[in-house]
């Protein structure tokens, strides 16, 4: 099967790498171009291009396919099949006519349950039991094209963004292995997304993470689970920010008003508008990310008023 690649972060890489391994070495490596990056702002190739480079794969990363050329060099490598995971770019129909058999997504969500850019953090904040990993047909409206296959995982009790980020990127890789052999065989029928059933999973941003201590402690610990590794739930503690990188919800009533903190032995209680947060993990600026037990052995916090 000669099949074209195309991806950009972390979450593509086990997908292109069960390619390799699984003996469908991509013809091309579609990913997005260099990005500056860290305090000297160098340009950094991006994880998929990195992998692709270490196996001598061609590796192409047009801004965009309004590129003069950069259509018709897709066009120009006979595709059977093009697998896009978290690539960033839109596709044009001059694109997803090109491959033979057609152009297929692998989507971090139990469409149409969470279409868009930030799916997992959605479900995690939404409080979703469970989620998974869809392939599809890609069409032009986003993640609107039919269901090809799924694989549902439950989501864990404390499992943050960052680790279910990191399962879902190995169970789609293992979801389109099994796929592979009906996508060339032409078996998978797609199923038609329910209109009445999607919901979009809006980009995250640095302003979400600021905690609003009148919320549910059930909500605010989901949003610290959400939101770790990035943008990572904060509050304002003493004049300085403070991240939270772990937090439970106690089922205990909440003890004085939104954000005041009740220090318990070796931890850390923060009220909230409808019972009690424990603080498990937080971090200064500029400092290290602490157990609570020893951030509170340096700083005094009982009484303290997060805002």
């Amino acid at each position: 099967m000669k099949i074209i690649f195309a991806g950009t972060p972390d979450f593509a890489v086990p997908t292109l790498q069960m390619l390799l391994d699984a003996g469908h070495a991509p013809c091309a490596v579609y990913t997005q171009p260099d990005r500056p990056a860290g305090r000297g702002r160098h340009a950094l190739a991006s994880p998929v291009k990195q992998l692709a480079l270490r196996h001598g794969l061609p590796v192409l990363q047009p801004v965009s396919f309004k590129e003069p050329g950069a259509v018709e060099n897709l066009q120009a490598l006979n595709a059977d099949l093009m697998v896009v995971v978290a690539y960033g770019l839109l596709l044009p129909q001059t694109v997803l006519d090109a491959p033979r058999l057609g152009c297929v997504n692998l989507h971090a969500s139990l469409l149409p349950r969470w279409r868009g850019a930030a799916p997992i953090q959605r479900a995690l904040l939404a409080g979703d039991p469970q989620t998974g990993v869809t392939l599809m047909r890609i069409e032009l409206k986003l993640d609107a094209g039919p269901m090809l296959k799924k694989s549902v995982t439950p989501i864990g009790a404390d499992e943050t963004g960052g680790e279910l980020h990191d399962r879902l990127a190995l169970l789609g890789a293992d979801l389109l292995r099994t796929a592979l052999p009906d996508l060339w065989a032409e078996k998978l029928a797609g199923e038609v997304q329910q209109d009445a059933l999607v919901t979009y999973a809006e980009k995250l941003s640095k302003q979400e993470a600021r905690i609003d201590w009148t919320q549910p402690a059930a909500h605010l610990e989901r949003l610290v689970r959400a939101f770790n590794p990035w943008p990572v739930a904060e509050t304002g503690f003493q004049g300085k920010q403070l991240r939270i990188w772990r937090a439970q919800a106690l089922p205990q009533s909440a003890h004085g008003e939104p954000g005041r903190v009740t220090v318990c032995g070796k931890t850390m209680h923060v009220a909230t508008g409808d019972g009690m947060l424990r603080l498990d993990e937080v971090q200064l600026p500029g400092g290290k990310r602490l157990a609570v037990e020893a951030f509170l052995n340096a700083h005094q916090a009982d009484q303290a008023c997060l805002s």
